[in-house]
């Protein structure tokens, strides 16, 4: 089971590393104390949506059909050797700070609509998690527990970023910081890419 959950945790936080609308939105909540419950808790849940679906839906049609496993395999392979150059690119260009300025005293609803909007409206989303955890979980064979392991990435990083927002507010605001972030995040990407190629 471990063998499978790892990767599972390890390929779902670095994807949810990248910066990004929805994290910039979950640390300023937690900055000022406002609903961070419930936005941590309606982000990790449709990421376990997404995943849910990615892993059950790619699983079934790569035991179906022998061809799509490679396929799926050398596709993963080349999209993380991009996503990893991409944030090796933005470390090396640097410049990225967290802007927390946005005004407090927004309701509960209004708060979770925003939120759910940057989540559901971004394509990027379904790229990680329905297409790119689903293809990469079909090369294991424990794929519940790949599946479990990104999910359980999820709620660890947005119940962590949520409530920690104080801690790491002064550290994300300094340029430097996600410069760091990038190379951690294009590190274990090219290292995800490598495994796949040699299995």
């Amino acid at each position: 089971m471990l063998a499978s959950f790892i990767p599972g945790f390890l390929l779902g936080f670095s994807l949810i590393l990248a910066i990004g609308a929805q994290n910039a939105f979950v640390l300023r909540q937690g900055l000022r104390h406002a609903h961070v419950f419930a936005v941590c808790l309606s982000c990790a849940i449709s990421d376990a949506l997404l995943i849910a679906a990615g892993v059950a839906g790619f699983g079934a049609l790569a035991t179906a059909v022998p061809w799509f496993e490679p396929l799926m395999r050398f596709g993963g392979a080349a999209f993380l050797t991009v996503y990893g150059a991409r944030s090796f690119h933005a470390a090396w260009r640097g410049g990225e700070a967290l802007e927390t300025r946005n005004g407090a005293g927004v309701g509960l609803w209004a708060t979770l609509a925003t939120l759910l909007a940057l989540t559901w409206l971004n394509p990027h989303v379904y790229l990680d998690t329905v297409v790119l955890i689903g293809s990469v979980s079909a090369q294991y064979p424990d794929r519940l527990s790949f599946g479990l392991g990104a999910v359980t990435s999820s709620f660890v990083f947005f119940f962590s970023l949520g409530y920690g927002a104080r801690l790491l507010a002064p550290f994300f605001a300094r340029p430097r910081a996600w410069q760091v972030l990038d190379v951690l995040i294009g590190v274990i990407m090219w290292a995800i890419a490598i495994k796949l190629i040699s299995m």
